[in-house]
């Protein structure tokens, strides 16, 4: 999701829409629509623009909720209520951060600075609906552009929130959080939507964030299970021992809503729909986006009756489904509909027998995110160039090493500091009593808490 086209004086380091490089028309240009149509006024283009942002922001954050009920299923139930006051915490947490420093730090003059990383000052909007006279060359409204690109830095912080599970304690959850949304997020994010260096040495694509929000959020996870451990009993003698979350139907509730929030992440990644040409390369992301997850789905449900001896396995074939999203979303514009449900497909049994990767190196991912964000992310990075003649296999392969190795050592350094200073988990009584209790002093569900003896 590059920084959209912005042609007023005095605001560098912003993109044009990934649209432009199949020969679209510009979201700031007054007249969009093609020679064949009527012509579109700049006013007009300022609405629908700005109304893609909106809407598809609204739906990204809408994801958040999707990953609560998805984790809240997934854990057992004397951890529910923190991982609901974790996702809402993180959420908001973004938001502030990303206003504070992280928007400017990733868009504001990145060139400037060398293409490294932009100026960390508190973002302001350029416009406000008082003002007697609208710039309309911008193509939108500041703060919709705002909007949209904050509810990704959100979702890169749920993929932590999963991952980490169970044993994690809040506080220093949430400092991590601050930082990785304030400062990892936007840094690396800047190399490439910020018209940084990955861009214009190596042009590196990622149309909606398979490597810069999802793979990010991965990397950021498997530096936090590393240091955290696996919870207790959750490996006997080498072996995995399963635990079984609170509630399936619930994790089922929440894929479905993070299906229908990713038509807004990796649709208004377009960043225009001030034109025919926008309006037709929406709907086929949104056409892609969605097949892609149903071969999701049902290539885990298969992989999982191998891998299970004749019997499929729901949360691998939910987990397929997300692997899907996250293969399309480095390019769902450029792949034929076909081609779409062969990327997906891929992604899904990446992501399934990765969790069983993850399994015999005894890491312990709760919801299974890393594989599925990460490993699927480095997939539809990396596939990128069979459908998108402008990418190069190089360019992929250096975003997703200059990427990963800023986030892993820059996650790392962070989770470790944490865990000397303050400590990150549960101590044993307080896992075995669960985070519910020992974090927060009430339960998510209390009637199934043993009530005390009588005195």
């Amino acid at each position: 999701m590059k920084q959209s086209l912005n042609l007023a004086p005095g605001r560098p380091g912003l993109r044009t829409p990934a649209l432009l490089r199949v020969g679209a028309v510009s979201a700031g240009l007054a007249l969009l629509a093609a020679p064949a149509h009527a012509a579109v006024t700049a006013e007009v283009a300022y609405v629908f623009n700005t109304l893609l942002f909106l809407i598809g922001g609204f739906l990204v954050m809408w994801m958040a909720a999707g990953f609560a009920m998805l984790e809240a299923g997934m854990v057992r139930s004397k951890h529910a209520a923190v991982i609901c006051l974790k996702n809402i915490g993180l959420y908001s947490i973004a938001g502030l951060m990303f206003f504070a420093v992280g928007y400017n730090l990733m868009y504001m003059n990145v060139d400037a600075s060398g293409g490294f990383f932009g100026v960390a000052l508190p973002w302001s909007p350029s416009e406000l609906a008082g003002d007697e006279a609208i710039d309309l060359s911008t193509g939108y409204a500041s703060a919709s552009d705002w909007f949209f690109q904050m509810v990704f830095v959100a979702t890169a912080a749920s993929i932590v929130s999963g991952a980490v599970a169970e044993r994690v304690r809040i506080a220093p959850f949430f400092i991590f959080v601050a930082v990785l949304t304030g400062f990892i997020y936007p840094i690396q994010g800047s190399w490439e939507w910020g018209a940084g260096w990955l861009d214009s040495r190596f042009g590196f694509s990622d149309f909606a964030g398979s490597t810069l929000v999802h793979s990010t959020g991965g990397w950021a996870a498997l530096t936090g299970v590393m240091l955290l451990g696996a919870r207790t009993g959750r490996f006997v003698d080498g072996k995995p021992v399963p635990m079984h979350g609170s509630s399936l139907p619930l994790t089922t509730l929440g894929v479905f809503i993070l299906w229908f929030g990713w038509f807004g992440f990796n649709g208004a990644s377009q960043l225009a729909l001030g034109s025919v040409a926008d309006a037709t390369a929406v709907a086929q992301i949104f056409a892609n986006t969605n097949m892609a997850a149903a071969a999701g789905v049902v290539t885990a449900y298969l992989v999982s009756m191998v891998v299970n001896k004749g019997k499929p396995n729901l949360v691998m074939t939910l987990n397929g489904a997300l692997a899907g999203l996250v293969s399309i979303t480095a390019e769902p514009l450029t792949p034929t509909i076909a081609q779409a449900i062969v990327i997906g497909a891929v992604g899904a049994v990446i992501a399934t027998y990765g969790t069983l990767l993850l399994e015999r190196l005894r890491l312990d991912d709760v919801v299974g995110a890393i594989p599925v964000h990460l490993f699927a992310g480095i997939w539809g990075t990396m596939v990128v160039p069979v459908t998108n003649e402008s990418a190069s296999y190089f360019g992929q392969l250096a975003g997703v090493v200059a990427t990963g190795g800023f986030v892993f050592a820059a996650s790392f350094a962070v989770w470790l500091l944490l865990k000397l200073t303050m400590g990150i988990r549960l101590d044993r009584a307080g896992e075995a009593a669960g985070g519910d209790l020992s974090e927060l002093g009430h339960p998510a569900y209390p009637e199934f808490v043993a009530p005390k003896p009588a005195e």
